[in-house]
């Protein structure tokens, strides 16, 4: 069989109890060399019954956080689709009986086996943002979620985590260390989750999880280790020069960020502060810059003549052998990529034969992104492609097409939290 159809044929069950011990114990170890500090305002692992944990989707770790407040109760990760065909995940994933998910469209599949677990007395760990988060903060829950919990009906409890983004950012993929604080608590018991409506557990989650790691640092000053090279890869995140408003013109040297186009000058240091430098001009905080960006391309989704388009290569997932390194898809096609008000529509060559699709704004809230910010993916008709764009602007992709599937009034908005602490 394929990858896929081992995934399609294969029921869940709970994790085994002597491996899922064992993963404990080298959490355990990760936690103590991230220092990681757990507040408990409610202990998940009294509950009796099966529960759902989640939390704020702040890094690619975020098991390290959501595992050890269960514990002796062992947990069903919902794991992004694609990791099941990247080794050594492909490995460990089926053996914890991870449930498969395609992110940002509906998986009959992942369904089935979340409601599975659910009656068999397990408990499922889940993270309603879809991603990990891209800026340090939180993005509002994917639609559905709410409607979810109500479903399943058993108590919800989260970890609120503060700091894991400084340590794994999505921009630069080395690990910062500093301090990570989480807190744990009740979300919902099972009585509330049948009382509220969809729309005021939507809300409460969106309210409780709302975060934003940069705010959070300013008040804890935690140093991170950033050994001279705070702006790495930031130019990938901070596309919009603050002063002159070029696009992609940042150029990123140790801790420094300077604008090709006008000179503009921004120092990160190891609190993850920004300093302008000279006459230069900033935002206070990194989430503020990318909240600049994404006003522009709200703005910019409201013209008439909208329309922002690239070529780019194309990527699929392998039928039978595993991913290795760091490869998240086999390029097998090119083409030119384009948004405009009628959605996302694409033009070229795919496993050598023409290929182009549509899919309206609606339908379309997002992106995921399997790594960093060098490309990103949607499902077509099911099927994973990722983009790899020559022009290297993912995240101007990702704005515009957030921003444009809100403008036509899409299930996925935003909401009133500006994920501040205060």
């Amino acid at each position: 069989m394929t990858i896929d159809e081992r995934i399609q044929n294969t029921n869940v069950n709970q994790p085994p109890r002597f491996l899922y011990a064992l993963l404990m114990k080298v959490t355990a170890v990760l936690n103590r060399l991230n220092n990681t500090h757990f507040t408990y305002k409610a202990r998940p692992a009294e509950e009796p019954g099966s529960i759902v944990m989640i939390a704020n989707h702040a890094s690619r770790v975020d098991y390290q956080f959501t595992a050890p407040p269960c514990y002796p109760k062992r947990l069903n990760y919902v794991v992004g689709y694609n990791e099941f065909f990247r080794f050594p995940t492909n490995l460990l994933l089926p053996n914890v009986q991870a449930i498969p998910k395609k992110n940002f469209t509906p998986d009959r599949h992942a369904m089935r086996q979340i409601l599975r677990v659910i009656h068999q007395g397990g408990n499922i760990c889940l993270m309603p943002e879809g991603m990990s988060s891209i800026t340090g903060m939180a993005q509002p829950i994917i639609p559905g979620g709410a409607k979810l919990l109500k479903k399943l009906g058993v108590p919800v409890y989260y970890s609120k985590i503060s700091g894991g983004y400084l340590n794994y950012t999505k921009h630069c993929l080395d690990q910062r260390k500093g301090r990570i604080d989480v807190v744990v608590d009740r979300m919902f018991t099972a009585e509330q989750l049948r009382e509220l409506s969809v729309e005021e557990i939507e809300d409460t989650m969106n309210r409780l999880l709302a975060h934003d790691d940069y705010i959070w640092n300013k008040k804890a000053h935690v140093r991170f280790q950033g050994k001279g090279q705070m702006a790495k890869k930031l130019d990938t995140l901070l596309y919009l020069c603050p002063k002159c408003g070029a696009l992609y013109e940042m150029d990123c040297q140790g801790d420094t960020m300077t604008c090709r186009h006008c000179g503009n000058q921004v120092e990160l240091d190891e609190y993850y502060q920004l300093h302008a430098v000279g006459d230069s001009v900033c935002p206070e905080f990194v989430t503020d810059w990318t909240i600049l960006e994404r006003e522009r391309a709200a703005a910019e989704v409201r013209k008439s003549d909208f329309c922002h388009q690239g070529h780019v290569r194309v990527g699929v997932l392998p039928e039978k052998k595993a991913l290795t390194g760091d490869q998240t898809s086999l390029i097998r096609g090119e083409g030119q990529l384009k948004l405009d008000a009628a959605g996302l529509h694409f033009d070229g060559i795919l496993e050598d034969a023409p290929f182009s699709f549509t899919i309206p704004s609606a339908q379309l809230p997002t992106y995921g992104m399997c790594t960093d910010i060098s490309r990103f993916y949607t499902f077509v008709d099911g099927r994973f492609l990722e983009f790899y764009p020559d022009a290297g602007d993912v995240l101007l992709w990702d704005h515009l097409t957030e921003e444009l599937h809100r403008y036509q009034g899409g299930k996925w908005q935003n909401t009133a939290y500006r994920h501040r602490e205060d």
